[in-house]
């Protein structure tokens, strides 16, 4: 039971120390001023009190600690500046029904505040709180771009009515609709078309009528006119080309770039893409002899795009950078074959959506209505990058309570319009940013062209660096700065008033002085020697420190009483125990009331002992107990502890209905058998018991008084008398009756046998004395008759 005691209190005191070590940044990071110190994290602070705040051996940067910590050690004045937040532009989200004043897009807000500075302080996270809802009649452009090559045939035949219709569509969502169309087929290159001067002409076979190929075509410019659109898409013809994959990668990047040819507004931007194919992308251009990467400008020219044959086809991640720049949405209007295919692609395209375009496009309308109300029922906040060392998080509270964290705290899904949702973003620095203008991040839902702009002041220095004096006379005759309590050495100076330079500050004459004799190390081994002076080592935890003018002094060895610092009655004091009134010792743990000794009698230990340090210490071996009261081994221990330890060991006995409450004074242990009790010996004297229940059955126990636990061990099975076994007595009688039958049997046997032998006996006795002949019996009739016949002759 020690030993456990002593593994657990061990364990105890080394998983307290790691605790320590890695909970206190703030001395690790050994601070030289207070903006050093606020930059290691929220904890901690920096103590501005004058010069006798530290103690003698402890360095300026001891003035670092956590705040709790300071204060315990007297310090009254503690730097410890806190991050702020000021919102700057905080217009309210528009409340808007469709069919009132038509306001122009900018006039539109969803998202609230639009603008905040932030004060940082490193660890200290900032919460702001966005608020997001989706207008009503909000504005949308739409652009459709599509594959023109031979395939899609009777598919622009579909597409040549769209304008209209899906002017009549949208209407029910929006009053504010513009539409208009691309086309592409492929870049102008080999092996991708034909280069002959026929095919470059017309690359349809037979005698299909097809437009030369071309790589993007801007047809229409966005415009509020259905009929203009149906009139230009009309007037299209379908061209050709070489292989399956298109290269749609290249119109989706201009279509991208190319707002001012495309009309987009800051409004809603979707973009239908439509083909019945595969497409090209970055590293397929070198088939064609291209190698430049896509440079991501806009290269339209009358309205064509005229470096598909420079630049090679755009990366995935490269048109997902492009497209989130731009705010715009993708829907992929594709048909079944290539449905595996642009799920794949859109689950890296965020805001983007794939719906199953029909072999000739008659479902179009519906595909992109269907397709819009998922993308802008969904809300995803996005942020620019972040400084360095800045840590941002995100909490959504969607409709019907709905709270998310992590990734998914980002956004909120099933958003009508007119629902507002909330978005609580955490910021936080780590140190200080080296840039000396305010750094700013930007946060916008994905798809909308409204965005936040936020603002991050970092605090790098405190109050009272404002204050500072320099070349001040309290740091060795002007050779630092005196702010925040401390000196800030100039450069090339050391020591806690900047009493030294750096070139003389190891050389012997000035160790000399850290040594206390000349057998002994330099500061004691618990500090370093600057200018002459020691500056002790801190310790990881903050109650424990080094002092004296050598570091020869501690407070954290000196010696302990129940794992107890001094006993935890008195205070360590350069390794020595300065006790508490009352108390003595080496480790203050000898108590000098003698309250604790008085026995019930009044007398100081029983009359039996003598009180040592508050402890009775029993001159009579037969008493034990904290006041020497206990006698173990006194007549009629046994007697009286008897029901107790029936009722705890066994649940039987006159008091097992009151066990709990009467019998918990000792601790009950159980052994197999009575070689396992505890035998007396000299400290603890025990007494033997064997006591009797009710049913006759005998049990055995020892009654001990351990200091001042009481314990009894018990035989944990009874030892009860052993009733008849009725089984070998039936037998026993069964086979007592078998045997005596068998041998009344054997007797009757041998009876007979010699009866019947006296019998014979006789009998041939009768016999030997018979009076006939023996040669013939008198009585014998021969058994045949000889008759002869009178007339037999003998012939």
């Amino acid at each position: 039971m020690d030993l456990k005691l002593l593994f657990i209190t061990l364990l105890g005191i080394i998983c307290c120390s790691s605790a320590q070590q890695e909970g206190n940044e703030c001395i690790k990071a050994n601070a030289l001023s207070c903006g050093e110190c606020i930059q290691v994290g929220a904890k901690c602070g920096w103590c501005t009190d004058t010069q006798e705040f530290l103690k003698q051996g402890e360095p300026t940067s001891a003035r670092c600690d956590e705040l709790e910590s300071l204060r315990k050690r007297g310090c009254d004045k503690i730097e410890n500046p806190h991050g702020s937040q000021r919102i700057l532009k905080n217009k309210a989200v528009t409340n808007r029904k469709k069919g009132a004043e038509k306001l122009r897009p900018e006039d539109i807000t969803q998202i609230q505040p639009q603008k905040l500075s932030l004060n940082l302080r490193s660890g200290e996270p900032q919460n702001i709180k966005l608020k997001f809802k989706r207008a009503e009649d909000y504005p949308i452009d739409l652009y459709y771009l599509m594959d023109l090559s031979y395939s899609m045939k009777d598919d622009l035949e579909n597409v040549k009515n769209l304008g209209t219709s899906l002017m009549k569509e949208m209407s029910k969502i929006t009053s504010d609709f513009r539409i208009g169309f691309g086309s592409f087929v492929e870049k102008t290159v080999m092996p991708y078309i034909s280069t002959t001067p026929a095919k470059l002409l017309n690359p349809c076979t037979g005698d299909q009528n097809c437009t030369s190929p071309f790589s993007y075509k801007n047809v229409l410019k966005l415009t509020s006119n259905g009929e203009q659109f149906n009139s230009l898409v009309g007037k299209q013809q379908i061209s050709g080309n070489l292989d399956s994959p298109e290269g749609g990668f290249d119109a989706i990047m201009q279509v991208a770039v190319c707002g001012e040819h495309i009309g987009w507004r800051n409004v809603t931007r979707l973009m239908v893409f439509s083909t019945d194919a595969g497409f090209h992308f970055a590293g397929d251009g070198k088939l064609g002899g291209i190698v430049l990467p896509n440079d991501g400008k806009c290269h339209l020219e009358n309205n064509v795009y005229t470096m598909s044959h420079y630049y090679d086809y755009p990366s995935i991640a490269h048109l997902v950078q492009k497209l989130s720049e731009n705010n715009i949405q993708t829907i992929f209007a594709v048909t079944e074959e290539f449905q595996p295919v642009y799920k794949e692609l859109k689950n890296l395209i965020p805001k983007s959506a794939v719906g199953t375009l029909s072999a000739n496009s008659s479902n179009v309308i519906n595909l992109i209505v269907d397709a819009y109300n998922s993308l802008s029922s969904e809300v995803i906040l996005e942020n620019s990058k972040l400084p360095e060392g800045v840590t941002i998080t995100y909490q959504s509270r969607c409709k019907n309570g709905v709270v998310n964290e992590g990734e998914n705290g980002r956004k909120c899904s099933n958003i009508s319009i007119g629902d507002e949702v909330s978005f609580n973003i955490n910021i936080t620095a780590q140190g200080c940013s080296k840039q000396v203008k305010p750094e700013s991040i930007k946060i916008k839902p994905l798809g909308f062209t409204e965005e936040v702009e936020i603002l991050l002041n970092f605090i790098c220095e405190c109050e009272c660096h404002k204050h500072g004096i320099k070349n001040s006379d309290m740091c060795h005759n002007g050779n630092g700065t005196f702010e925040c309590g401390a000196c800030r050495c100039n450069k090339g100076r050391v020591g806690r008033q900047c009493e030294c330079r750096k070139d003389e500050v190891s050389t012997e004459d000035l160790d000399k002085n850290c040594r206390k004799d000349n057998g002994t190390d330099i500061c004691s081994n618990n500090g370093e020697c600057v200018c002459g002076t020691c500056e002790c080592k801190k310790r990881d935890n903050p109650e424990e420190r080094y002092s004296g003018k050598f570091c020869e002094c501690d407070n954290f060895n000196c010696d302990r009483s129940n794992n107890k610092l001094c006993g935890g009655h008195g205070r360590c004091e350069c390794r020595v125990c300065i006790c508490d009134a009352n108390y003595t010792g080496s480790a203050c743990d000898c108590s000098l009331d003698a309250s604790t000794c008085l026995a019930s009698n009044k007398q100081i230990c029983n009359g039996r002992g003598i009180c040592e340090c508050g402890t009775c210490r029993c001159t009579d071996p037969k008493f034990q107990g904290p006041t020497c009261e206990i006698c173990p081994t006194c007549p009629g221990v046994c007697t009286e502890h008897k029901e107790c330890v029936q009722c705890r060991a066994f649940g039987t006995g006159e008091k097992k209905d009151t066990c709990e409450r009467d019998c918990s004074y000792f601790n009950l242990i159980k052994v197999k058998d009575r070689d396992k009790l505890p035998q007396p010996v000299q400290a603890f004297p025990l007494m033997h018991c064997k006591e009797r229940d009710a049913n006759d059955c005998w049990f055995y126990y020892t009654y001990a008084v351990n200091n001042t636990e009481k314990e009894v061990h018990v035989v944990e099975a009874l030892e009860c008398p052993a009733g008849p076994d009725i089984i070998p007595i039936v037998a026993g009688v069964v086979t007592g009756i078998v045997l005596i039958g068998l041998a009344l049997l054997l007797i009757w046997k041998l009876l007979m046998i010699i009866h019947d032998r006296r019998e014979f006996a006789k009998f041939e006795k009768e016999k030997m004395n018979a009076k006939w002949d023996t040669g013939e019996n008198p009585i014998y009739k021969s058994a045949v008759t000889t008759v002869i016949n009178p007339k037999y002759e003998g012939k």
